[in-house]
């Protein structure tokens, strides 16, 4: 039950962080905006550490920076360049519907997860749920963008985050969750940096624009909630259920999201929405219903 919770934790918070995160990336370009949600997300994990007198050294740092720039870098690299390319909501469709079908995928080719009908059925269910959540949502490519690669970039990028998160898990049962959180910050948040200025370009602007209200915001609720909770708890969920059962917040943080649209920004909420919320519930439910451990995770 307390697991239960946590994740509900993770996926609420989760699903609030995408109002503030397109607040703040209103004045801050969006993977500089990600570097610097992580590289200040580390030093707070790190003196977390320190109070809980953990030691930080880390054991196979090699396997550790394959996972960071997997699901860090790789991640936000990919999906930031092609939302800005793509319709957000045909890309949120395909990041969110692709990520159990990944996690599932490459947990079994790495002997961590079980391809079962049960899991199968949740993720058709989920899939049908996020189509008609988003149907309202997809938007119009922009003029002059070329919105299929952009969703390839989407899609490339879930991959790269539905690895990484395969193979931290070892990661997790070696070493505690917290210092896996502070090393995949550091190592992901500087491997960012170039990340942005080859994508976004250097401007000394860029730094002094997260003084602005809006960054300021944005930024506080991605390090705290985002990174210091959610993520967090996403790793020992990660160590406890294995990555399938983890990233079944794809499920639920877009519904978090959708409502928070609907309150704060009075986007238009409909009988598809209501349909589709619905059926996303029913697919997680039918996922963490699923009583039969999971293939413990291998060493290597």
């Amino acid at each position: 039950m307390r697991r239960i919770a946590a994740f509900a934790l993770m996926a609420l918070i989760w699903g609030l962080t995408w109002l503030p995160m397109k607040v703040a990336s209103e004045v801050v370009p969006p993977i500089f905006l990600a570097a610097m949600r992580f590289l200040l997300a580390a030093p707070c994990f790190f003196l977390i550490a320190l109070a809980q007198g953990l030691p930080v050294r880390p054991g196979r740092f090699s396997r550790i920076v394959a996972a960071s720039l997997l699901i860090t870098t790789g991640c936000y690299g990919f999906l930031f360049w092609g939302v800005a390319r793509a319709p957000s909501g045909l890309s949120a469709i395909v990041n969110l519907s692709l990520m159990p079908i990944f996690l599932v995928v490459i947990g079994a080719l790495y002997g961590q997860e079980r391809i079962t009908m049960r899991r199968v059925a949740a993720i058709g269910f989920g899939i049908a749920g996020l189509a008609l959540l988003f149907s309202g949502r997809t938007g119009a490519a922009q003029e002059g963008a070329t919105p299929v690669i952009g969703l390839v970039a989407v899609a490339i990028g879930t991959v790269s985050y539905a690895w990484g998160s395969v193979i931290s898990r070892p990661l997790t049962l070696a070493m505690p969750p917290l210092i896996l959180a502070f090393w995949q910050s550091l190592v992901g948040g500087v491997a960012l940096v170039p990340v942005s200025f080859a994508v976004e370009g250097y401007d000394p602007a860029y730094v002094s624009a997260l003084s602005d209200p809006r960054a300021l915001f944005g930024l506080g609720v991605l390090v705290l909630g985002g990174s210091l909770v959610a993520f967090w708890i996403y790793l020992g969920l990660v160590r406890d259920w294995g990555a399938f059962r983890a990233g079944l917040y794809s499920f639920i943080s877009p519904i978090i999201a959708v409502a928070a649209g609907v309150v704060y920004a009075h986007e238009p909420f409909g009988w598809a929405e209501g349909l589709g919320m619905g059926i996303m519930l029913a697919a997680t439910a039918l996922s963490l219903s699923e009583k039969k451990p999971v293939t413990a995770a291998r060493s290597g």
